[in-house]
């Protein structure tokens, strides 16, 4: 099989090859490469060219040294490309971190009152949503020869195969879609002034998205019957099937440059408490659905090693884990979804400047600012977690920490401290995982979702943290932050 070849959450894409013996289950890198944005006069845009360079260079490796039964792929939400009636692509998509969609919800909220568009697409308000972009885009002149809208996965699923599709997990993150119906709300697109006709028909993870293009074939050295599989596109409805969960009442916190933090629910819980917590419903595996809360996550702790780096003082991240470690506890907080810290930029003047802003002492060095983000994300998984289990009446035992965050030892151990509940953390490369699965299912060789978990839990290297520490200490910095 072959994996994920884009990502969210990490500053690079991968392909990754995995092999599903029924008892074992071995993931290999097959090849990385960069994901990064362009800046353009007055946009910020994705190179989605070099993205789909980087899949067939991926995939022509995994060809050299594998035989290769599937091919998936699943990236970041919200995000698309628009093409025009010949199939073309309409320039490279925007970002979602571009300024483009400021006032947009307003405008959104004008023709459709927010608490009306909650019932419907049950999604959290995040102000780069989809519909926000697409109404930002209104009256362009891309917009208005544009014939078909491509999430980035379906766009570069159509570049491999020629066909065109929307993956549900995808398709529910738009703002567009029917939360209930698990499908298009093309009735919504009318009030919003958005063509119903650009959006292609559903496609189910585990079904077949077609075979490889002539030339395709021809730069990877793979067959042109190989198939490519429409795995659960949107990389946190793949991490999230990969949870390593062997029991209901598990809760999930799927971090990298999000967090993700929630619940897997039969149906959605589409309340006027949960639009007021800000709360998700997106598709997931089976039908299921991911009832969760995005927290900007360890965007915050990359940007500022970025940052430090420009600045000509790099540190590695070991090390200054162990620092922050030893750091004083609770001396700095910040709420991670301040919308101070959403764009790229400088993030610890940014953090300095909110801790001044709230009338506390900015961090005193790297190392306390390091504390300051963890520790922070760590009651935002704790208040996340906890509304959600409030909001579903859903008692919940463990909490499944996957994703690049998992690595991270100390959030991990703060996090268990925090919600007063045991981290189980791994696999890092959950997604993968998750996407690999659905394909080796496809394929019959794995059971259900209970099955294909029952696996991942049996063969990954997984961890586990007891919560420790000063239970009333952490209430006391919640409700010192906001996140009580």
């Amino acid at each position: 099989m072959a994996g994920r070849v884009g990502g969210s959450g990490r500053a690079d894409g991968t392909g990754r090859r995995g092999r599903d013996g029924g008892r074992t289950l071995e993931l290999t890198e097959v090849h990385r490469f960069a994901n990064r944005p362009v800046r353009l006069p007055g946009s910020l845009r994705w190179d989605v060219l070099g993205l789909h360079r980087g899949v067939l260079d991926g995939l022509g490796r995994a060809a050299r040294a594998y035989d290769v039964a599937s091919i998936g792929i699943d990236s970041w939400a919200v995000d698309y490309g628009l093409l025009d009636a010949d199939g073309q692509l309409l320039g490279n998509p925007h970002h979602y971190r571009d300024g483009r969609t400021e006032g947009m919800a307003e405008r959104v909220r004008s023709r459709v009152p927010a608490d009306e568009l909650y019932r419907i697409t049950g999604l959290q308000h995040l102000p780069f949503n989809t519909v926000l972009q697409l109404t930002a885009a209104a009256g362009s002149a891309q917009l208005g020869v544009a014939r078909t809208l491509l999430m980035i996965p379906d766009l570069l699923t159509h570049w491999l195969t020629g066909s065109v599709g929307a993956e549900a997990t995808n398709a529910s993150t738009t703002g567009l879609f029917d939360a209930r119906a698990g499908e298009w709300s093309g009735a919504l697109m009318d009030r919003l002034g958005i063509d119903r006709g650009l959006f292609p028909p559903l496609r189910r993870p585990g079904d077949a998205a077609g075979t490889l293009l002539p030339y395709v074939a021809a730069e990877t050295g793979l067959p042109e019957s190989t198939p490519v599989t429409a795995v659960a596109s949107h990389d946190t409805a793949s991490a999230v099937a990969g949870v390593p969960a062997t029991g209901p009442g598990f809760a999930y916190v799927s971090c990298g440059t999000w967090s993700l933090a929630g619940l897997e629910l039969a149906a959605p819980v589409i309340t006027e408490a949960s639009r007021a917590a800000n709360f998700t419903n997106e598709l997931g595996l089976d039908g299921s659905y991911r009832f969760l809360r995005n927290v900007m996550g360890l965007w915050l702790l990359s940007e500022s090693l970025r940052t430090w780096a420009d600045r000509g003082q790099p540190a590695e991240l070991g090390p200054l884990l162990e620092q922050a470690d030893g750091s004083r506890p609770f001396a700095a907080l910040v709420d991670p979804d301040d919308p101070s810290f959403l764009a790229p930029g400088d993030m610890p003047a940014r953090i300095a400047a909110y801790c001044a802003r709230t009338g506390q002492r900015p961090p005193v060095d790297r190392a306390a600012t390091v504390r300051c983000v963890l520790e922070s994300l760590a009651l935002a998984h704790r208040a996340a977690l906890r509304t959600a289990a409030e909001l579903s009446g859903t008692d919940i035992r463990v909490v499944h920490l996957v994703g690049g965050g998992s690595r991270n030892e100390l959030l991990c151990r703060l996090t268990a401290d925090a919600t007063g509940l045991p981290v189980v953390a791994g696999p890092a490369e959950a997604t993968a995982l998750g996407n690999i699965l659905v394909q080796a299912r496809a394929q019959g060789l794995v059971g259900d979702r209970a099955a294909l978990r029952r696996l991942i839990a049996a063969t990954q290297p997984l961890r586990r943290y007891e919560p420790g520490g000063d239970a009333r200490a952490w209430s006391a910095a919640a409700e010192r932050v906001g996140l009580g």
